[in-house]
């Protein structure tokens, strides 16, 4: 029995069981974990990190008290209360101690020693597909760059920072405008028309404050000024006329921390908001007609603790329904999908990329890397493609060859490796997804969390843009230790794959 979640509640564990202490480590592992998200195998992390670190997580969010250990600890003074409200950490606990610690023994039994290791990588070679400039701002050396994105209607480049700056770079990467904003900069979309609408996340770190706005910046041919206020921790947005009423829409995700929600906004009109899921972690959405009746749709990428990705079918008069197509284990740290069509059948594909890696499992892991998904015409996806990357963020897939296929850029923000060059990688397609990888020692100058592409320099090819973001002094230290001696704001990969 489920709910309309998709997951058990602990109810629902106790009318099925009815006496959990008769059942093994591994089938309560199977149904307590399953009541938040999907079933972690024990060979996922080695067993110092599953004892040490997300075990210990996990029993506080059931109530389990651990001495000495404050599960509030950490927790900002002004989100403490609402996220008291929320019963994150139960004042009782749901599990009793015998059947906790015989997932606890399940897990020490079956864990490997080791985090296991990625078999065989393939070589990567230089790169010589593109000529690599690092872009300073004001000459900083500390970057943290929360937002990169290419305006395609006049070549600039639009770089929002932590600080709550936002800079405009021409098409010969040279700086032309900065203006402070209320919060970061984390998403912004040009049309045509010159309008452009920029999403600002209120606080950075975690928090369930809702603090972020969507505002237009800009105003195009209509004159619609937008003010979107309140939202909880935004990420990202995407716009379109949702329900036929020949006005753009808009979907919010409202990543959160604890608490979030994905929110759609009929006609920007803040009084006319809809809640399409009322969850935290929501990461991207993108617009599609899936099942080709001629109402667009919604793919949504969920992180957090219920990694998935799903389809909202349109039903008309903003109503969705929601059919969940991939889901992942909490450790794999899903970060980015787009949809492209890889095979050239006239149905999109996911490219995705798991590599989040800024939890309570901070290890390199096998699973991290680039995923396509071929889409069987039905929505059915299947897993046809894995390239391993540890800590993989980001993947865009365009032919930057030019030759009719589908090449991918990727970045690894969360990359920790011997090899920091690793950081962006380049898959050249020699088609039917055959890929040679390549990588530039240039990407080891910084930590890429941010990356987008477009043609700067209006030569008929595209081009890449890395930002760079260092959250902590101490990620600084490392990236030293490793050897890099300046730190770019950006990375400008100038193609040269038609000329060579």
């Amino acid at each position: 029995m489920k709910n309309d979640t998709g997951y058990r509640t602990y109810d629902e564990i106790h009318t099925e069981t009815r006496l959990d202490t008769l059942l093994s480590g591994e089938q309560l592992a199977n149904l307590y974990c399953k009541m938040c998200h999907e079933y972690p195998e024990p060979r996922l992390l080695d067993r110092d990190t599953w004892i040490n670190s997300v075990l210990p997580n996990m029993g506080l969010r059931m109530g389990v008290k651990i001495p000495g250990v404050d599960p509030f600890a950490g927790t900002p003074q002004e989100d403490l209360e609402i996220v008291k409200s929320l019963g994150v950490y139960p004042e009782a606990p749901i599990i009793s101690d015998a059947d906790w610690n015989k997932i606890i023994e399940y897990y020490k039994k079956e864990a490997p020693e080791e985090p296991i290791k990625i078999n065989s990588e393939a070589p990567i070679t230089n790169l010589v597909h593109f000529n690599v400039d690092k872009v300073f701002i004001n000459n900083k050396g500390f970057p943290q760059t929360s937002l990169l994105e290419f305006n395609r209607f006049n070549a600039t480049l639009y770089l929002g920072e932590a600080n709550n700056l936002i800079h405009v770079l021409d098409d010969k990467m040279q700086l032309k405008s900065t203006r402070r904003l209320i919060s970061p900069a984390v998403d912004i979309e040009f049309k045509a028309d010159g309008a452009i609408k920029l999403l600002t996340i209120g606080k950075f770190d975690p928090s369930d404050q809702n603090l972020g706005e969507l505002n237009s910046i800009q105003r195009g041919s209509s004159n619609q000024n937008i003010r979107l206020p309140d939202l909880p921790r935004p990420v990202s947005f995407s716009s379109g006329d949702l329900n036929g009423d020949d006005k753009e829409d808009v979907v919010i995700c409202g990543f959160g921390h604890n608490r979030g929600k994905l929110l759609l906004y009929d006609n920007f009109d803040p009084g006319k908001a809809s809640i399409l899921k009322n969850e935290p972690g929501s990461r991207m959405v993108e617009i599609n007609d899936f099942n080709n009746d001629n109402k667009p749709d919604l793919m949504v990428l969920m992180a957090q603790a219920r990694e998935q990705i799903s389809i909202f079918y349109n039903k008309g008069q903003n109503k969705f329904e929601e059919k969940v197509v991939l889901r992942f284990p909490p450790v794999y740290g899903v970060s980015y999908f787009e949809l492209v069509d890889f095979n050239n059948d006239g149905y999109m594909d996911i490219l995705l990329t798991n590599g989040d890696n800024w939890d309570y499992s901070v290890i390199r892991k096998n699973y991290h890397g680039i995923r396509i998904y071929l889409n069987d015409g039905r929505d059915n996806f299947e897993n046809t493609f894995f390239y391993p990357l540890y800590g993989a963020s980001k993947a865009i897939a365009r032919d930057f060859d030019n030759d009719g296929d589908l090449d991918i850029a990727a970045s690894a923000f969360y990359h920790n490796d011997d090899n920091p060059e690793h950081s962006f990688i380049y898959l050249l397609n020699s088609g039917s997804l055959d890929f040679t990888a390549y990588a530039t020692p240039e990407a080891s100058l910084g930590k890429w969390l941010t990356m987008d592409v477009g043609d700067y320099d209006r030569d008929g090819d595209l081009d890449i843009f890395l930002g760079s973001y260092f959250h902590t002094f101490g990620e600084y230290v490392k990236q030293v230790a490793k050897g890099a001696a300046d730190f770019p704001n950006l990375l400008v990969l100038t193609n040269n794959s038609i000329t060579n």
